[in-house]
């Protein structure tokens, strides 16, 4: 069984989902601290000006105490109105704006408290429109023990991976002789962002998976896992 586990972003990019479609689970890492300047709560989209951010207003104090499924969205102010506006406006246009952008409206149109919540129903809906299919699974579920590498082992042997991919920076904390001495395969992914159309102009990598959706529809799959 491959495994894999990331903590919860924002409408998160290509990466991601590549990670995700190689392997049979997947975790979604809400007991990990939120990190502040992080994806947590933002990511870019396309615009005619450049990548534009969306950020997630949240309630920071104490974050450092805190876990992301602890952290809430600070609704005193309209981010869901404005960033449907801002992607309203970079994509109307797109060939496959029509396809999605219903589902993505009522999403900002409801009342969110958590982050962690926002996220994973986000991530849900986007895994599902890319047709992937994998066990899904929450930290907060368990008790896995330990830190760093020996936190993503327990996760492992808990779960009954035989193969756990890392994201490209696991190289720096992945004991690997840990993993080989518990039978499990560590991979590492190396991910090439690939270039596809978008509304002209210089390439814009690293956006939110929302862009290659409304350019390229069904076809998204296709060209993600070509990274």
């Amino acid at each position: 069984m491959i495994l894999t586990a990331h903590q919860p972003c924002y409408l998160p990019w290509l990466g991601l989902f590549a990670k995700i479609a190689q392997a049979d689970t997947f975790v979604l890492f809400d007991q990990v601290q939120y990190q502040p300047r992080d994806y947590n709560n933002r990511n870019k989209i396309w615009s005619s000006h450049g990548p534009m951010w969306l950020t997630v207003p949240v309630y920071t104090k104490g974050h450092r105490e805190k876990t992301i499924d602890q952290i809430e969205i600070n609704n005193t102010l309209p981010w869901g109105r404005k960033h449907w506006r801002s992607i309203w406006q970079s994509y109307h246009k797109a060939a496959h704006f029509d396809t999605y952008a219903p589902n993505i409206e009522r999403c900002y149109q409801q009342r969110w408290s958590s982050l962690s919540n926002l996220n994973d129903n986000l991530l849900r809906m986007l895994m599902e429109w890319l047709n992937l299919t994998v066990a899904y699974h929450y930290a907060s579920a368990y008790v896995f023990k330990g830190t760093k590498s020996d936190l993503v082992l327990d996760m492992c042997q808990q779960l009954g991976a035989s193969t756990y991919i890392f994201g490209a920076m696991g190289r720096d904390y992945a004991d690997v002789n840990a993993f080989e001495a518990a039978g499990i395969e560590c991979r590492f992914q190396d991910y090439i962002h690939p270039t596809y159309s978008q509304f002209g102009g210089e390439f814009m990598p690293n956006l939110s998976i929302i862009d290659l959706l409304f350019h390229h529809g069904p076809q998204a799959k296709e060209i993600l896992l070509g990274g």
